[in-house]
């Protein structure tokens, strides 16, 4: 299994982020290198799962893959871009009873 057996699953993601997703932080091109890594990774996390285990996960900020085992010898592939907005409340920061922030 190679990140070529999931080519159709990457192309359709390019294809989605150039279209809808506005990213501040990566190109397509970026995109693009950082899915081959990503599904790389969840590769390598699908193929040494431990016992009883059915998916193999990778993730960076913008994009989680996931592999899912099936009945077929060819595990179901999901790309997820995970979506916030420069928008959201910032959450504030913990301060200590000493009046330090942790």
């Amino acid at each position: 299994m190679t990140t070529e057996t999931f080519k159709a699953e990457i192309a359709e993601a390019l294809r989605t982020y150039d279209r809808y997703v506005v990213c501040l932080e990566k190109t397509p091109a970026d995109l693009e290198k950082a899915l081959q890594s990503l599904v790389e990774k969840a590769i390598r996390a699908f193929e040494n799962r431990a016992p009883g285990l059915r998916h193999g996960i990778a993730l960076d900020r913008q994009v989680t893959v996931i592999l899912s085992q099936t009945d077929a010898t060819r595990p179901l592939c999901g790309i997820y871009f995970n979506l916030s907005s420069p928008y959201h409340r910032q959450k504030p920061a913990k301060v200590s009873p000493t009046g330090e922030e942790a």
